[in-house]
């Protein structure tokens, strides 16, 4: 992608035909930067394929975000906010051919649950979107992941909906579930929202270990876990997670798996940044201080 060799591109993605996977790598594509400037030659040259499409798409979602920062809304310049719903517009249009063309593509689905959030599209079409992907692939990990941001009070639900949404995909999934780590996604986006001194008692109570434990035995710490592509993200999840519970010993157990495997989320929310933080918590736990 950085080289802008679609051929390479378009074969590998070709070949992968899990839908986690695939989402997975569409995700790595949707990172490189200007894809909006070639893309466009590769739609006109393979007008026949929805591949160059749903790049276009999920690196427009990308775009989008870039344009609009990071800040809340009430904090986000017009112009930015102008700049972000047009991209994500132009985005949308491409992920809605293309699940048109081909409405059985799980990861063109995913990312309109994705882009649903800056659309303010609304729950009932978002709940729409989300099935269409489930309904092909029931455990499908990004589809839920962004799901479970939808749901988060900061965008367009609330802490109850939130929990309720992780704690019932998680039991609904079978032992060694790739989605255990919504428990741990929903404490911690729940953590991020708390002032600061309630913060820690939350991820501290007894209930929140014993239920972060309880989820990590069910998906990265069951024998029957199997890694894919992405594998690093949910134990660094955990490890984030476990780390804000005060709980070194689980803590230790995924810094052992994830080695210098570090992923930017969770640990871009410590003040130190995601670097540093990962780094100095890494050192703390392994050393038992």
């Amino acid at each position: 992608m950085a080289g802008r060799n679609w051929p390479v591109v378009r074969d590998f993605l070709n070949g992968v035909t899990d839908p986690d996977a695939r989402a997975f790598y569409v995700g790595i594509c949707s990172e490189a930067r200007g894809v909006q400037d070639w893309i466009g030659q590769w739609i006109e040259a393979e007008p026949h394929s929805t591949l160059p499409l749903l790049v276009k798409g999920a690196h427009g979602v990308v775009w989008a975000w870039e344009a609009r920062g990071t800040a809340y809304t009430s904090f986000t310049p017009e112009q930015q906010l102008k700049e972000f719903h047009g991209r994500l517009e132009m985005a949308e249009d491409c992920l809605e051919e293309v699940v048109e063309r081909d409405p059985d593509d799980t990861t063109a689905w995913t990312w309109l649950v994705t882009s649903a959030r800056g659309r303010r599209v609304g729950r009932e079409e978002t709940e729409r979107r989300f099935h269409e992907a489930v309904g092909r692939h029931p455990w499908h990990v990004a589809a839920h992941e962004q799901m479970l941001q939808y749901l988060c009070r900061k965008w367009a639900g609330s802490h109850e909906e939130m929990f309720a949404f992780a704690r019932k995909a998680v039991t609904a999934s079978s032992p060694a579930s790739p989605l255990g780590h919504l428990i741990a996604d929903a404490h911690i986006e729940y953590w991020l929202s708390l002032p600061e001194g309630e913060d820690n008692l939350h991820m501290t109570h007894p209930e929140v270990r014993a239920e972060l434990r309880s989820a990590a035995a069910q998906s990265v710490n069951h024998p029957g876990y199997r890694r894919g592509p992405g594998w690093p993200g949910p134990y660094n999840t955990f490890a984030f997670a476990f780390f804000l519970a005060d709980d070194h010993e689980a803590c230790r157990a995924q810094f052992q798996v994830i080695g210098d495997n570090r992923t930017e989320w969770p640990w871009s929310y410590h003040p130190l940044g995601a670097t540093r933080a990962f780094a100095q918590i890494r050192e703390k736990v392994t050393r038992g201080r």
